[in-house]
This record gives C-alpha cells, structure tokens and sequence, in this order.
C-alpha cells in the first residue's frame, strides 16, 4: 500500500481552478466516504481551504484515487493535469510538514492553516477513512508544526489576510470609522476579517448568514446586527464594504444585484472582498464602475510584509522538517516489516504447539520427565534451525556469501567463526 498526497494550491492553480476543486465543509464526509468506498484508497484525508485542495491517501493503486478526484468533481482529468501535483511517501510528508508549520501558505507562517488541517482529520478521523498509516503521518505533522512554532520565529512579523482586508479598505477609504461594514457568513475567516474591522470602530456592522441565531451570535462579539441572506437584495446599497466567506457552491452576489445597489448609493464607491472558495461574488462584479472587487489572490500583494524576516526562520524550519521526514520515513520502513515479523511468529507459535501436543502425549503415557524435555528441547531446535539451515545448503556464490551475513547478524555469531 502506497501513501500519496495529489491536490493543487495558490502556487499551481488561479482561482478559477481552485474554486471547482474544492470541497465545501458539508461535503467532506460523503467525499471521503466515495474515496474509500470505490475501493480507490483505504485510508484518506482531504484539507480544503480557500488556498489548496489536497487529498492523502493509502492505497493500492494511485492512479485510480487521483482519477476519483477529477470524476467527483465532474471534470476531464486531463483539464486538471496541468495544476495538480503528485507526492510520494517522502515528498507527502514533507508537504504536509511545511502546510501545517506555515511555510507553504500565501502567508508566510501563518497559523490558521494548522487549525484547518487538524479539522480535516478530525472528520477523516469521526467517518473512519482514517487509518494507521495516515493517523501516524498526521500526529507527526502536528507534532513538527508545534516544534517549528516554539523554535523558531516563523510566525513573526506577519500579516494575517484578516489583517490585509483592513489595510485594502484603507486604501480606498480615508477612515474605516465612516463606514458601514456587511459580512456574509458567519465562519471562521468571517469572524478573524470582522475581528480587525470592528476593532476600526467602524460606523455600522452587520452579519448576514443563512441561520439567523448563528449570525447573532457573531454579531453579539461585534456589537453589530444580524439579518438574513434572503434581505441581501433590499439591503447591499447600504453598505460601503462587504466581505464574503461562505461555504456555498453557488454565487450569492451576482452582477445585477450589485449594479442595482451602485445605483442606489448614487454612485458612492463599495469595497468588495471575496474570501471564499469557490466565489461568493461573480467576477463580473469586477467590471462595474465603482466597484472594488479582491479575491483572495489579488491580497497576496499586501501580506508579503514581514516576509524577507521570517524567511530566515522558514530556512530553519526545512531543517528541522528534513529531520522529521527521515523519522517518519524510518516508520514506513519498520511497518513494511510487520507483516513478515507477524507470519514468523506465527509459524514460531505453530511450531512450538505442536511439538508441546507431543511431549504431553509422551507424558501421559508415563514416560520420564527428563526423557521427555530432552526430546521437546531436540525438536524444537531441529525445527526452527531446520529453515535456515537448508536454506544455506541450497544457495550458490554471491546469495550464499550474503545468507551467511545475514544469519551470522540474526544470530549474532562471531563472522570469522563461520
């Protein structure tokens, strides 16, 4: 069974890409379950987030886990070949090392990425999909994460995408104190982006979210509003910066909608900010006059302050990553060893049984003790040598030289003895 890791990210893929192979949060587990039940991998994970789609996975033939994905997402496999990367063992866990520790997101060390991740495994974990060889590559993965973050300052000077939606707004607002703020959704990058804005004491915040109560209660945080997605239409022109995180496979806000609030606001700017992957907002949105549309990759710009700092620290960590992949590595290796470790013992036990069966039956039928023990101890030494022993009188030249070493190692005889 092989470990593999295949998916794209910011690096290899435009949104545009990464928006329809992403996997919404309510449809991880009946992906999961499609994953392991076509019989295309035994064990598997999936981390989605707004930056990567990435799928880890134990299985019998790679090819055929890497072809599920593109059918799941109703997609030409050979569309996809051209922004998808594929991992083997080593590179998998190396990859997931520098994921978890920061070090291959947009933002350079930032932490929230870990949290992600540990919920992706924490669903794989609750569905089954789950197994020995990805539960010991994962604990592994947080266990260096952490180790990177108290060793080194990755973390340091760095400018979270919350913290770039602000600065973005700035730039075309001279105060955030004016404004009136409208987030859609009630997520976690909802509430870290609406964290920074209402600590701007901005004039007006409202959540809209298709659950009123959830909407409420992030909005109780903020001192702001709640109202449902339904009121969007009557309520957008309001508003002077909207940012949007939803975990919806279907534009919210489309062109027309946004065109009527213009409108209505007599042409005063809207600041517009897409988080979500795939899209809250349809691109065309970008084209309307007076309207400031960012996705999350038009940010990357901005969060590259502090970034030429902890590139010294990041330089650190892949020291420490390399240490830890060669330790994972070893653990494959030894769990390659279990199987035959299991059928030796196996075969040790079926040995030891029956030549035990015959020494009671010799000594229930009143034959000495002494006697008895003799010939046990007799044949099991004649039986567990027996193997090996044939084994070396049967091999020829260079596979006799190497049979030698290795019985000489596995009973630890003197080499020059033998």
């Amino acid at each position: 069974m092989h470990l593999v890791a295949f998916g794209l990210n910011h690096h290899t893929a435009p949104l545009a890409i990464r928006e329809k192979l992403a996997f919404p949060a309510e449809t991880l587990p009946s992906a999961l379950a499609s994953l392991v039940g076509s019989h295309a991998a035994r064990e598997a994970a999936i981390v989605s987030t707004c930056n990567r789609t990435e799928v880890y996975c134990a299985a019998n033939d790679p090819d055929a886990a890497l072809a599920w994905l593109a059918a799941f997402h109703h997609m030409d496999a050979a569309e996809l070949a051209p922004y998808l990367y594929r991992l083997d063992a080593s590179s998998a866990a190396r990859h997931a090392f520098r994921v978890a520790s920061g070090l291959d997101s947009m933002v350079l060390g930032e932490t929230q990425i870990l949290g992600q991740i540990k919920d992706a495994i924490r669903v794989a974990e609750h569905e089954g999909t789950l197994g020995t060889m990805l539960n010991g590559l994962f604990q592994r993965t947080f266990a260096v994460a952490k180790e990177v973050r108290s060793k080194t300052a990755i973390g340091a000077s760095s400018v979270s995408m919350a913290a770039a939606a602000v600065k973005l707004a700035e730039q075309i607002f001279p105060t955030i104190s004016e404004l009136k703020v409208l987030f859609i959704g009630a997520g976690e990058m909802i509430e870290l982006v609406a964290t920074h804005f209402a600590a701007r004491n901005p004039s007006c915040i409202t959540v809209a979210n298709r659950t009123l109560e959830r909407g409420e209660k992030l909005a109780a945080q903020l001192n702001g509003n709640a109202m449902l997605l339904s009121e969007l239409p009557e309520s957008l022109a309001r508003y002077d910066v909207v940012v949007s995180s939803t975990a919806s496979t279907l534009p919210i806000v489309g062109k027309g909608l946004v065109e009527r609030a213009i409108k209505a606001r007599r042409h005063r700017p809207m600041f517009m900010l897409d988080l979500a992957v795939p899209r809250d907002i349809e691109a065309e949105v970008a084209e309307l006059n007076d309207v400031f549309l960012y996705s999350v990759d038009d940010i990357a710009n901005i969060v590259e302050v502090g970034r030429e700092a902890r590139q010294v620290a990041a330089e650190q960590a892949e020291v420490i990553i390399r240490e830890r992949v060669d330790e994972f590595l070893g653990w494959l290796k030894q769990r390659d060893s279990v199987p035959t470790i299991r059928a030796l013992r196996d075969e040790g036990e079926r040995i030891r049984r029956h030549a035990l069966d015959a020494a009671l039956k010799q000594l229930a039928k009143g034959e000495p003790a002494e006697q008895v023990l003799e010939a046990l101890s007799k044949q099991l030494t004649n039986k567990l040598l027996h193997p090996p022993t044939q084994a070396l009188s049967q091999a020829r030249g260079d596979e006799q030289d190497a049979l030698i070493d290795t019985i000489a190692r596995l009973y630890r005889l003197n080499r020059s003895d033998v």
